[in-house]
């Protein structure tokens, strides 16, 4: 029987890698990632939150998720760079496209990691760690950004080896070294296990990995119930899902907010704030090739008082005037006039564009999507700002709000006691 070989190729702090890769690339001669610097909100108005960070800026002490207005304090000059989710996918895909050059079996799992079967590629590349080696370094030179590989037997052993150490690293655990290398570690280090799950472990003495693997299922399941089976099979590297060829990462839900840097009192400037932020998450949608069958709103007024309201479409859609028509109302219908600091807007039950079932009332969604496709198009050639809706003339509003990214790309690899 062949000896199963996965790898799992993860992207280095993605964004701020992919901005930095980009920047260097058209002539500017600071590279992002050797100062400290983060990706998140409005360098304008600075406020949003940081979704990544340099590794100077996480030597201030700068968390990813915490406000602008904190990482500032901690670090008065640091560099802040707004998302700019086209170019991502653009790296995601360039990345993606290398991978696959070394084994047909590629699964996309996320926007920025990658598994690789390379199960069957013995006869070309005779040691799998210097193919692994040699795909780091194809992608460092080529793309401009690095990457940490991961080596195993199966995809969860693959992920933990590839979260060891970072930057542009390559790293192993294979069965016979899980007790040296993955028992040691922090309970918290082991995937899907999140701050509750810890709260419990720890709550009876589960502190490592290996207290964890080595704790009798029956009584770990009686407090964690299935998810406890699951967290203790990965304990002890028992995975064995296969990797899915040419599959899309299962996305749950895309969304963007802001943290608006004046109280808006009024609906009009509410309706210009959720245009700004349908038009990233519209675009977003249809970069990945899906339709949204829900629709919600989030508000937060100044007294930090927070409310949503949401709507399921009769069809699912990726139309901008269509979700930010739905967007409006689900505004009118939540607002009671107090005034408002933090609008988000966010889609969910997705599923792919190929199709599209119609409406007998509904508005000419063809011609909408072509025109959305048009701006798409000019957007990715001639950057973000090249067009926008003349609403956002001398408003006060950007034409393209937010930075909370709100996705839900992390499958669960289920795994069978």
């Amino acid at each position: 029987m062949v000896k199963r070989i996965i790898f799992h190729i993860d992207a280095n702090s993605a964004y701020l890698s992919w901005e930095a890769a980009y920047r260097l690339q058209h002539g500017d001669p600071l590279d992002l990632r050797t100062v400290p610097s983060i990706i998140g909100g409005n360098p304008e108005t600075r406020h949003g939150i940081v979704l990544t960070k340099s590794i100077p800026a996480k030597q201030y002490g700068i968390q990813t998720g915490e406000t602008l207005y904190t990482a500032l304090a901690k670090c008065p000059e640091l560099v802040i760079v707004p998302p700019n989710y086209s170019l991502y996918m653009q790296c995601s895909k360039a990345f993606g496209d290398i991978l696959r050059e070394y084994s047909p079996s590629v699964e996309q799992y996320s926007i920025d990691e990658y598994f690789v079967d390379f199960s069957a590629m013995e006869r070309l590349f005779k040691d799998p760690i210097k193919a692994a080696y040699v795909i780091k370094n194809r992608i460092k030179n080529e793309l401009g950004f690095t990457v940490n590989v991961g080596i195993s037997t199966n995809k969860i052993l693959a992920k933990m080896a590839s979260e060891l150490e970072k930057p542009d690293k390559v790293h192993t655990i294979f069965p016979e070294e899980i007790a040296e290398k993955m028992w040691v570690l922090p309970i918290e280090e082991l995937f899907m296990v999140g701050r509750a799950t810890s709260k419990k472990l720890r709550s009876r003495g589960i502190r490592t990995i290996g207290n964890l693997a080595n704790y009798d299922p029956k009584l770990i399941k009686l407090f964690l119930h299935s998810h406890g089976l699951l967290v203790w099979n990965y304990a002890n590297g028992i995975e064995n899902n296969p990797v899915r060829e040419n599959r899309r990462p299962i996305i749950k839900g895309m969304g963007n907010s802001t943290t608006i840097s004046f109280d808006v009192e009024d609906r009009d400037t509410a309706h210009l704030v959720l245009l700004s932020l349908t038009e990233t998450v519209t675009a977003r949608l249809r970069q990945a090739g899906c339709c949204a069958g829900l629709v919600s709103i989030s508000l937060r007024t100044n007294e930090f008082y927070n409310c949503s309201h949401q709507r399921k479409l009769f069809s699912a859609t990726d139309c901008t005037n269509t979700i930010y028509e739905i967007a409006c109302e689900l505004f009118d219908e939540l607002w009671k006039g107090e005034p408002v600091r933090h609008l988000g807007v966010r889609t969910s039950e997705l599923c792919l564009n190929d199709f599209h079932q119609i409406a007998f009332f509904e508005k000419d969604y063809d011609k909408q999507r072509a025109v959305d496709r048009v701006v798409d198009v000019i957007r990715e050639k001639y950057g973000n700002g090249s067009v926008f809706r003349s609403a956002f003339l001398h408003s006060g509003v950007r034409f393209s709000s937010g930075g909370t990214v709100e996705d839900e790309e992390y499958p669960i690899m289920s795994s069978i006691l």
